[in-house]
């Protein structure tokens, strides 16, 4: 039981508000009578918590989460049931394991979340077809796809990224340390320039392809991030902002994918092909930690993503589509690149089908991810409630997201494979009118 009022309850509540509304929508219900229905059962107002139990108030010092959770949520769903019945042909509806679960817990069972909300949500894989996904344990039993370009290792040693950098002047990152502290770095001169001519670069190659530019707003709610990942994979990458119901996003598909959140869009608008820039914040929690010298892994970085809406009939053509876009992308950087079938083990959740996108690198003579294409069939839209209505009526659309370039792991990449000898860095063609006709860029050691 927890008794501490300083834990934020009331964004809990929010959070668990949030969610049921997008099931509720995801299934065609109407959001505003729930979210109504669910606040005359707590007080989210004020950053703590009232509950109404059976029997009386309950003051927030005496809040249980996993029971008072699951009443509130019993107590919602039933009028849901009574006030907007399922259709015959409906899925089992999640509000009965809502009051199971309350039931559960009132006879001893002290799980704090209805299977709904559980940690791990992977519902997508069983409810859609199209493109087996590889089986296998973790990331060491991907499976690799195909190799574009020859993976060339020079006759002289590649210096490691940073040391490419600093003989650029390229690189600070004892001042950042200062300013920001780990993970953080400077990009100057010419690196910096390099470095936003590849992200320009990147969105008019995605403009070429038809799809609409956007910059969209780099913080997001709980109720959007709720929509596009799992709790796990909230706790470990994104960035609260205190005392708000925001946070910074990790990737502009978050906010790209809730742009639509509770919308119905026109089946003729579909696909909705949108390509996206921000810089993009990441607590990087795990194992791999931060890198100290160079910037493969940092906090801070700046993306352009592909989005696509589409009908699920078509999802599969366009998850294909989408990282042949970026192979074509880094091979016009004369970068060799690879695919890389993520198998079940290494499968983020909500996630149908993904594979990776790497770059060679001849200092180590291996492949490094630069991108990740990714389908998550109808998962996100249910949770968002993102609907298309046509002739056959109303239905799920799927989401489908891919990195064009993620920078500075991308610049690394193009570094590596330009750099010569002498410490200068070739330009190649395709960069040239983003670098002011520059055929190459010369060490300043």
């Amino acid at each position: 039981r927890d008794r501490s009022p300083s834990r934020g309850l009331g964004d809990v509540y929010k959070r668990q508000i949030d969610l049921l509304v997008a099931h509720h929508l995801g299934h065609g219900g109407r959001g505003d009578g729930l979210r109504t229905q669910l606040a005359e059962s707590v007080d989210v107002k004020r950053g703590d918590a009232d509950v109404v139990r059976p029997g009386g108030r309950v003051e927030v010092g005496q809040l249980d989460h996993g029971r008072d959770v699951a009443h509130i949520q019993k107590q919602s769903c039933q009028r849901h049931q009574r006030d907007d019945p399922p259709a015959a042909d409906q899925p089992p509806d999640q509000c009965g394991q809502i009051g199971q679960q309350y039931d559960r817990q009132q006879q001893g069972d002290r799980s704090p979340e209805p299977a709904l909300f559980r940690r791990n949500e992977r519902r997508a894989p069983a409810q859609h077809s199209g493109g087996k996904q590889q089986s296998g344990k973790d990331d060491s039993q991907n499976v690799e796809i195909e190799k574009f370009g020859e993976p060339v290792v020079p006759d002289f040693e590649v210096p490691y990224h940073a040391d490419i950098l600093d003989r650029l002047n390229g690189l600070d990152k004892e001042s950042a340390g200062r300013t920001s502290g780990n993970g953080f770095y400077y990009l100057m001169g010419d690196a910096a320039r390099i470095h936003s001519a590849m992200i320009s670069y990147a969105r008019d190659f995605m403009i070429d392809k038809g799809f609409t530019y956007c910059i969209p707003p780099f913080m997001i709610r709980s109720s959007v991030v709720n929509g596009v990942m799992s709790f796990s994979e909230m706790e470990a990458m994104m960035y609260k902002i205190e005392g708000e119901d925001l946070y910074l996003i990790g990737t502009s598909e978050h906010s790209m994918i809730g742009k639509f959140k509770g919308q119905i869009v026109e089946e003729k608008s579909l696909p909705i092909t949108m390509t996206s820039y921000s810089p993009c914040f990441r607590k990087e929690v795990g194992s791999h930690g931060i890198e100290e010298r160079g910037v493969y892994r940092v906090h801070q970085f700046e993306k352009q993503e592909m989005v696509v809406l589409c009908k699920p009939e078509d999802s599969m053509d366009w998850y294909n589509k989408m990282w042949s876009y970026t192979v074509e992308f880094f091979r016009s950087l004369d970068v060799p690149v690879r695919t890389l079938e993520c198998c079940s083990g290494d499968l983020a959740d909500l996630k149908v089908k993904s594979c990776d996108v790497e770059a060679w690198s001849p200092r180590q003579k291996k492949y490094f991810e630069v991108g990740s294409c990714s389908t998550l069939g109808d998962a996100q839209a249910r949770r968002l409630g993102i609907r298309t209505k046509g002739e056959n009526g109303t239905y799920l659309v799927h989401t489908l997201n891919n990195t064009v370039l993620a920078s500075p792991r991308g610049l690394i990449a193009f570094l590596e494979n330009n750099v010569n000898e002498d410490g200068s860095v070739n330009i190649p063609v395709a960069l040239r009118p983003y670098m002011g006709g520059k055929e190459k860029v010369l060490p300043k050691k």
